[in-house]
């Protein structure tokens, strides 16, 4: 009859694995190994400790055994398993990946699971695994658009400038317009919300008029000024101008940042800056909105009061607006620009080469 090894156990192991055995956070296996080694230490036999706690005596053996020959590291984590064979190779795989970056359906722009499934002759599901552990995606498209502005560095430098170091005893107003807000009525009263179902709302809609919204975000603490308007010309714009120096102090110089929209430029705008020295314009580089600060501030107000909103008329939708920069206003916070301008500088050269190396392929 084969003999078990004996286990001499030190006071110091004893006591771990007593711990071990009896601990709530341990693991249930760990824990089970543990009683394991400490009845055989005790000169138990494989099937007397099997037969003791509902064991099979070759499973008290295997790590009896390995806690001979590691000690504590031997229990404590299973040995590898083989697991089973792959049933697509790697280079099956490799292929299924070669074809989705490089290769396009005929008569399709992307490959989907199923139209690959068909030219590989794998399932859908399994083109699916294969995607999701390459972090292919292509269903999905992102936007992009490069500035081609021949002064974009020194623009940008500016503007970054102002939101990360602004001057002394002056105000940084990020200024924009939303323009042709809708007034959307629904066609039908939507259901409330209640567990397990969200709110519905229809798909079509009444449309009750437009207007639109002037807006300037204080950079240093988040608060809006804002009026809504029928059009925006630039008779409007130098309305909402007005109504930023009646606004602000008049103590403090003011840069205001905004786009390169005709009304901007307008020769009237010009001449009411020319009269008016303490503002300063500076305009974001073309195809650059995402450098106006203010938009950030227009997608959290279609987010969160517009794009789901019932409005019956103009009034009821500028009403809402006015309401959501009033709630913001008595508790501002700024949004904190972090990027720096080299780095953005960076990024747009490494785009370009990126492009460059597609199109000359």
């Amino acid at each position: 009859m084969k003999i078990a090894p004996l286990l001499n156990l030190s006071e110091a192991q004893r006591h771990e694995l007593e711990r071990l055995s009896r601990g709530r956070s341990v693991r249930v296996r760990l824990a089970e190994r543990a009683a394991m080694i400490l009845h055989a230490a005790q000169g138990l036999r494989n099937d007397q400790i099997g037969a003791l706690m509902g064991i099979s005596r070759q499973k008290v053996g295997r790590w009896r055994a390995r806690y001979a020959q590691l000690g504590l590291a031997g229990i404590q984590r299973d040995a590898p398993r083989p697991g089973r064979f792959p049933r697509v190779s790697p280079a099956r795989r490799a292929a299924v990946v070669k074809k989705t970056l490089e290769e396009k359906p005929a008569g399709a722009t992307h490959w989907s699971q199923r139209s690959m499934a068909r030219a590989t002759g794998l399932s859908p599901g399994t083109i699916a695994r294969i995607g999701k552990a390459c972090g292919l995606k292509p269903h999905l498209i992102e936007t992009f658009k490069l500035s081609n502005d021949k002064q974009f560095a020194q623009k940008l430098e500016a503007i970054v400038g102002l939101y990360l170091s602004p001057p002394e005893h002056a105000l940084v107003l990020s200024c924009d317009e939303k323009s042709q807000i809708q007034a959307l009525d629904r066609t039908q009263p939507g259901l409330p919300m209640k567990k397990g179902r969200g709110a519905t709302m229809t798909h079509d809609y009444k449309r009750n008029g437009t207007t639109t919204l002037f807006a300037a975000m204080n950079v240093a603490d988040g608060r809006i000024i804002g009026t809504c308007m029928k059009r925006h010309r630039h008779q409007e714009w130098l309305r909402f101008l007005k109504r930023i120096k009646q606004s602000i102090p008049t103590d403090k110089a003011v840069h205001l940042i905004c786009d390169n929209y005709a009304t901007h430029k307008h020769p009237k705008v010009k001449a009411w800056f020319s009269r008016n020295k303490r503002f300063h314009v500076h305009f974001t580089p073309t195809s650059a909105s995402w450098l106006n600060m203010i938009e950030r501030f227009f997608r959290d107000l279609s987010c969160h009061r517009l794009k789901r909103g019932v409005f019956r008329s103009v009034d009821e939708l500028t009403t809402a607006i006015e309401e959501y920069i009033s709630i913001h206003n008595d508790n501002p916070k700024p949004f904190i620009w972090t990027a720096k301008a080299k780095d953005i500088l960076e990024k747009v050269k490494r785009g370009r080469i990126k492009l460059d190396k597609v199109h000359s392929a």
